[in-house]
């Protein structure tokens, strides 16, 4: 940790198609790590994999709204700068940088907005967690199918009938026992088990 960090939170509610989550913040931790002379990324994998979030990966955030119904995941920005949306296409914008990082509770919404070359991410999920990949809309799922970033990562498109069900799926996604950048401390603990 940087010891300069500035942590902030907020709820994301429920828009349109896209289910968010209205009881559990997002969390953004601004200036949370400290590279020093050290790969940024490892930076990221070391603190998450101390703290208990696997299933790791290394890329970016997709240029289209989706949601995981069935993880919650953190997100290290390793490298670069991004303008980031959460919540579909009517929620908050954030901006974020090397350094910074955030928890997005299963539900949530998210999208990167802008193409800045240079711009890196790290994600990990709690035990026992990894996730689908759902969209709200038939032209979204149509430009995650076509996209190449998005691996053959199977799409979920959130159909009338399933939305109860998807609800219910976020509900019961487990919280995590730990912060993913503080351990047993730290906002998740704070925030999310009082929730």
């Amino acid at each position: 940790m940087s010891g300069k960090e500035i942590i902030k939170h907020f709820i994301v509610s429920p828009s349109g198609n896209v289910p968010n989550n209205e009881n559990l913040p997002v969390i953004l931790y601004k200036g949370i790590a400290d590279f020093g002379d050290r790969e940024p990324e490892s930076v990221f994998e070391e603190a998450f994999a101390k703290h208990n979030w696997g299933n790791g990966w290394r890329n970016g955030v997709f240029p289209h709204h989706h949601y995981h119904s069935n993880a919650h995941e953190a997100l290290g920005f390793a490298r670069g700068s991004a303008t980031i949306q959460l919540g579909g296409p009517d929620g908050p914008v954030v901006e974020v940088e090397a350094g910074d990082a955030c928890v997005i509770p299963a539900g949530v919404a998210h999208c990167r907005l802008d193409d800045a070359p240079g711009f890196s991410v790290v994600g990990a999920y709690p035990p026992q967690q990894g996730p689908d990949v759902c969209v709200a809309d038939e032209k979204t799922a149509q430009i995650a199918r076509d996209a190449e970033e998005m691996g053959g990562l199977d799409i979920r498109l959130l159909q009338e009938d399933d939305r109860l069900g998807v609800r219910a799926q976020i509900a019961s996604t487990a919280l995590p026992e730990t912060d993913p950048m503080m351990g047993l401390a730290g906002p998740v603990k704070d925030l999310w088990h009082k929730a």
